[in-house]
C-alpha cells in the first residue's frame, strides 16, 4: 500500500514555475497529483510544464497569472476547474523579495507592491479556491488543504526587510484566521516558514548574506529542494488532516539560533 498516493487529486501551486514552488510541484506530480501552476512568467511556465510532464502520468497545466490581480486569479481558478473539475490542495507560494530598503528609506510604492503580491496574493487565491472547497463540502465532500509559503523573517528581524517581514507576518495571520473559519468544512490551513534556500530571489542577495546565514543555521547548510517534494506530498495528503492553524518553521533550526 502506498501511503502517499495522490492519484485522482488536484492541486494549485502559485509561483510554481521555479524555486520552492517547482520543487513542491515535482513531489506532487510524482505522487500522482494533477497540478495547476499559476505564475506570471510565460517562458518559465513553459519550461516547468515540460519538466513536470516528464515526471509521471499526472496532468499538469500552467496558467499565466499575477496573484495580486483579482481578475487574473478568478480566471485561473475557472480554467483550472475546467481542466481538473476539482482542487484538493492549494499551495499559495507566489512571492517577491521586497524592496530591500531600510524603514526610513521605504517608499509607498515599494511597500504596496510587496504587500500586494505577498499578502493580497494568497488572500485572493484562497478566496476563489475555498469557494469551490466549501461548495464541495456542502454537497457532501468536505475537506481541502491550504498551504502558504511564509518565511522565518515573519518571526525574526533581518536588515532591510521590514516590508517583506510584515507581508509574511500577515500571511501567518491569514493562515490562523482561515484555519478557524474553515474548520467546519474540514478545510485545513497551515503556513510553512521557510528559512534559507537557494532560489532566484536569494541569488540576488549579497553573497555575504548566504555565508552569514549558513553560519547561523544550526544544521550549517541551506535547505535542500529535494526535501520539499516529500514535504508537499505530506501536506497535500490525508496524513496532515489533523494539523491546522500552524505556522511551522522549515529552516534547519535557524529560528532557535
Amino acid at each position: 500500500m502506498d501511503l502517499f498516493d495522490l492519484s485522482g487529486r488536484s492541486a494549485v501551486i502559485t509561483g510554481g514555475n521555479g524555486g520552492l514552488g517547482i520543487a513542491m510541484a515535482r513531489g506532487l506530480v510524482k505522487a500522482g497529483c494533477n497540478v495547476a501552476i499559476w505564475a506570471r512568467n510565460a517562458n518559465k511556465n513553459a519550461k516547468a510544464l515540460l519538466e513536470l510532464r516528464s515526471l509521471g502520468t499526472a496532468e499538469v497545466i500552467t496558467l499565466q497569472c499575477d496573484v495580486a490581480e483579482e481578475p487574473q486569479v478568478a480566471d485561473a481558478m475557472g480554467r483550472t476547474m475546467d481542466t481538473f473539475g476539482r482542487v484538493d490542495a492549494c499551495f499559495a507560494n507566489a512571492g517577491i523579495s521586497g524592496a530591500g530598503t531600510t524603514v526610513q528609506e521605504m517608499s509607498v510604492e515599494g511597500w504596496d507592491r510587496t504587500l500586494a503580491v505577498n499578502t493580497r496574493g494568497p488572500a485572493l487565491t484562497y478566496k476563489y479556491v475555498t469557494r469551490h472547497m466549501i461548495e464541495r463540502a456542502q454537497n457532501g465532500e468536505p475537506g481541502g488543504k491550504l498551504i502558504a509559503t511564509s518565511s522565518g523573517q515573519s518571526i525574526m528581524g533581518v536588515n532591510r526587510s521590514s516590508d517583506y517581514a510584515a507581508s509574511k507576518a500577515a500571511v501567518n495571520g491569514l493562515t490562523r484566521g482561515a484555519a478557524f473559519e474553515l474548520a467546519r468544512y474540514q478545510i485545513t490551513a497551515n503556513a510553512l516558514l521557510f528559512g534559507y534556500y537557494e532560489t532566484d530571489i536569494t541569488a540576488k542577495a549579497d553573497p555575504k548574506f548566504a555565508a552569514w546565514m549558513e553560519k547561523r543555521i544550526p544544521l550549517r547548510r541551506p535547505g535542500d529542494h529535494e526535501g520539499l517534494e516529500g514535504l508537499a506530498v505530506f501536506w497535500a495528503s490525508p496524513h496532515s488532516d489533523y494539523i491546522t492553524g500552524q505556522c511551522l518553521p522549515v529552516d534547519g533550526g535557524l529560528c532557535i539560533s
